[in-house]
């Protein structure tokens, strides 16, 4: 197999991955979440070997902006996801700050 398409076939199944992971997200389903981190660390060593290609085809490109894109949305999905775990567990606590840093423990700010 030659390098580009090894490189064309791990894009694709990068792509398939970044779905099953935002069905995953969508169903809150943990195992196929934890599954799908995984299975992505291993594509991108797989995609690290890869990347001394002088260029990539069209096809190439368009996979990786594809990829790219998909990560992004499912980011802010699990951001979202966070957050509103966040809020609940607020609200039943009856305590905002449970899960925040105290001030006393920020950064300092530059002084003028």
């Amino acid at each position: 197999m030659s390098p580009r398409h090894e490189m064309r076939e791990t894009l694709r199944q990068m792509v398939a991955v970044l779905q099953r992971e935002r069905q995953a997200l969508a169903g809150l389903d943990l195992e196929t979440i934890m599954a799908s981190a995984y299975d992505k660390q291993a594509l991108c060593g797989r995609l690290d070997h890869g990347a001394a290609l002088p260029s990539l085809d069209e096809e190439c490109r368009g996979l990786l902006d594809a990829a790219r894109r998909m990560n992004e949305v499912n980011r802010q999905i699990r951001n979202l996801i966070a957050a509103n775990v966040a809020a609940r567990l607020d609200a039943l606590t009856g305590s905002p700050a449970l899960y925040r840093v105290p001030p006393s423990y920020t950064y300092a700010r530059g002084r003028a």
